[in-house]
């Protein structure tokens, strides 16, 4: 870049009463970016006159400087998004332009031109695919004699040509596959032009993961020995799967190996990715699935697993590890069967939904057992449920939130007085319910079809159904969300806090049978109310209008609660906390006591929602003993999202249960002192224990 003198600024003078004002500031020039990306383009009347007309173009341009190169004038100074004309003599030339910027700055090119009144020749042009995008094209082109080309790429009937330079390149990105003609157009000073055309299959490459979602891909699944695949749209959408087209195998007789394979674009790379996984919806539990796959010419060539399916009728995502694959070979068929070994009859017992079959690099967590609070949020728990008596539950997404997961239980036609679902398999939890002398309550957040439909939740002994205890509540509202609150103080038979209660079921309208009436619930927790005396205890959720909720700020940091100023995502609640971390201490925080030790023999992981002003913010859990702060356990995790809420989990798998752990402690951003600004405002919610 080089620094010129612009004398086109004008310092004028302008009065207003007896006022002088100098408009003499320059700042915004000099402070303005360098001109950049000069070029320009060529076009020549085909008249044989030589008349070729010139459009300079750039960034952050304030006039152009166009030399044309064949001695006759001046340069000739050019406003942005004008042209200028010249006249030629047939010849080459090289036409040098200048591109200067508000602040002085200066960047130049040289393009040669061509003029002849001769017809182009030798045209000849390339059409690629661009590496990063499959419905891109780049045209470059040669010819001799040519002063510009005129590119028609075929997928518009009165389509505009792009016009392009020798040395340059054309580009254009197609709306959708299939086979176009490229035409390129070569143009001289003289009447006659040359043009030659190129066909262009446009492909979209069917590669991992598929997830059948894309219209312009061909999903061609070769069906054998009874096998039939069909891309269906999903008709069980919810939590566990909420796309919108899935795959749909129906196996027919007579091979009890009927399946189907389809060919990828090319073969699959398990340099880094060994994991297969893939969503399976299955009329039956213990149906068998095996994914195979084959080198696109030699079936010999092959790796293969099967797996069980655990659930019926409700989204499971099966994983399949491939870590002994041999990756010196190639592999460009995916091959699905369904009951290898049992030939099907093309009922509804042999109809198979999958979808999603990608490639990941880890094996998946393994699902922690369902806990109080049960939210149905959390990825790594099994958010198990049995049904009995007619009932049939699934997961949902709650009617009213599309980013909230629920059961929706149907009480279906003729089902039982008495059917239910049992939270968890049918043993229940596996740990007791903490009931204790003041906290005897449970509540369940439901959306009933009706008011004034009874609810029924059990607490039982899994291991002697003749211990428990059991409350009714009736639903107050119609299609919307309302807590039932069940007080076992006040239940039948009496609670007894000796005995091991860890089986909770729910009974919607509770003694009539079944006329197919839909209910979504969620939230099953304890509440820490007893007879109106709460006691601070985990999970902390801020919802409690008879608790407080007694934080101790220390060093900057400041904690309140608030009505939650951002409801919506995975986080709905009424009250949330707000920490604010203002000037003072880079570990500024707070802590808060609760009414006795945390439990962690059972329960080592704990989750809590978060809301970041920004991504990266460290987020640090500590738990401490009530007297002696030295007797401490923390993990620190960082905020992957900004602006919505987050669910963090702290491993505390490794904290010694030998001690006694009271006080919970917050730091946000550990070592950065705060200035109590909105980037250092974050909100807080549902501190559990899973």
């Amino acid at each position: 870049m080089k620094r010129i003198l612009i004398l086109g600024l004008s310092l004028g003078l302008l009065w207003s009463g007896c006022k002088k004002e100098s408009f003499d500031d320059i700042a915004f020039a000099e402070g303005a970016a360098a001109p950049d990306k000069l070029s320009a383009m060529f076009d020549i009347t085909q008249d044989n006159t030589g008349k070729v007309s010139i459009y300079p173009n750039g960034e952050g341009m304030a006039y152009y400087l166009v030399h044309f190169g064949d001695g006759t004038q001046q340069p000739q100074r050019v406003s942005p998004g004008r042209k200028v004309e010249h006249v030629y003599a047939e010849g080459n030339y090289n036409v040098r332009i200048l591109g200067i910027g508000v602040n002085g700055l200066t960047t130049e090119v040289t393009q040669p031109l061509t003029v002849s009144f001769k017809a182009p020749e030798n045209l000849d042009f390339t059409a690629t695919i661009d590496p990063s995008n499959p419905f891109k094209v780049n045209v470059s082109a040669s010819a001799d004699y040519e002063t510009v080309f005129r590119v028609y790429f075929g997928e518009e009937e009165d389509e505009e040509p792009v016009s392009l330079l020798e040395g340059g390149t054309a580009s254009y990105t197609y709306a959708q596959t299939g086979t176009y003609t490229i035409r390129v157009v070569a143009l001289s000073g003289g009447q006659a032009s040359t043009e030659l055309s190129k066909e262009i299959t446009i492909v979209n490459p069917l590669l991992l993961p598929l997830d059948f979602e894309n219209s312009t891909l061909n999903y061609e699944w070769i069906n054998f020995g009874g096998g039939v695949v069909t891309l269906i749209d999903n008709p069980h959408v919810n939590p566990g799967n909420p796309s919108t087209k899935v795959g749909q195998m129906i196996k027919y007789a007579p091979e009890p190996w009927g399946g189907s394979v389809i060919t990828l674009s090319q073969p699959i790379d398990f340099s880094a990715n060994k994991i297969f996984r893939m969503k399976v919806y299955s009329p039956r539990a213990g149906a068998t699935v095996l994914l195979k796959v084959e080198n696109i010419s030699d079936g010999g060539i092959f790796y293969e697993l099967q797996q069980p399916v655990t659930k019926a009728n409700e989204w499971e995502d099966l994983v399949f590890d491939f870590s002994a694959i041999n990756t010196s070979n190639s592999y460009q068929k995916v091959v699905l069967i369904f009951d290898l070994g049992t030939p099907g009859d093309g009922s509804a017992n042999f109809t198979f939904l999958f979808d999603d079959i990608r490639l990941v690099n880890s094996l998946p967590p393994t699902a922690a057992p369902i806990s109080l609070p049960v939210t149905f949020d959390l990825d790594n728990v099994d958010y198990t449920v049995t049904d009995f008596g007619g009932n049939s539950s699934e997961d949902a997404i709650d009617p009213t939130n599309a980013s909230n997961n629920v059961k929706k239980t149907t009480k279906g036609n003729g089902a039982e007085v008495w059917a239910g679902t049992t939270i968890g398999t049918p043993t229940g939890f596996p740990q007791k319910i903490p009931f204790t002398a003041t906290a005897t309550k449970m509540s369940v957040r439901v959306y009933s079809p009706a008011a004034g439909i009874p609810v029924l939740l059990k607490v039982e002994d899994h291991t002697d159904g003749g211990i428990f205890v059991e409350k009714l509540a009736t639903t107050t509202v119609a299609n919307a969300w309302e807590t039932l609150e069940f007080d076992f103080n006040t239940g039948t038979p009496a609670l007894n806090l000796s005995r091991n209660y860890d089986k909770v079921s729910i009974f919607f309208d509770f003694g009539t049978n079944g006329n197919g009436k839909v209910f979504y619930w969620d939230d099953v927790q304890m509440v820490g109310a007893g007879g109106g005396n709460d006691v601070l205890a985990l999970p902390l959720s801020f919802e409690s209008s008879t608790l407080t909720y007694d934080f101790v700020n220390f060093d900057g940091g400041q904690v309140t609660i608030i009505d939650n100023p951002v409801s919506g995502g995975t986080n709905t609640s009424s009250k949330v906390a707000r920490m604010v971390k203002n000037p003072g201490q880079p570990w500024g925080g707070s802590f808060i006591s609760l009414a006795a030790p945390i439990d962690f023999s059972v329960k080592k992981t704990f989750t809590m929602k978060v809301y970041s002003p920004r991504v990266g913010a460290k987020v640090l859990l500590k738990v401490e003993n009530q007297n002696d702060g030295g007797i401490a356990f923390e993990k620190e995790l960082s905020t992957t999202k900004a602006g919505e809420w987050e669910t963090l989990s702290f491993d505390y798998s490794a904290i010694n249960t030998a001690n006694s752990y009271q006080k919970v402690v917050l730091i946000f951003d550990l070592g950065t002192p705060g200035d109590g600004s909105a980037n250092f405002t974050w909100y807080f919610d549902d501190i559990t224990l899973n």
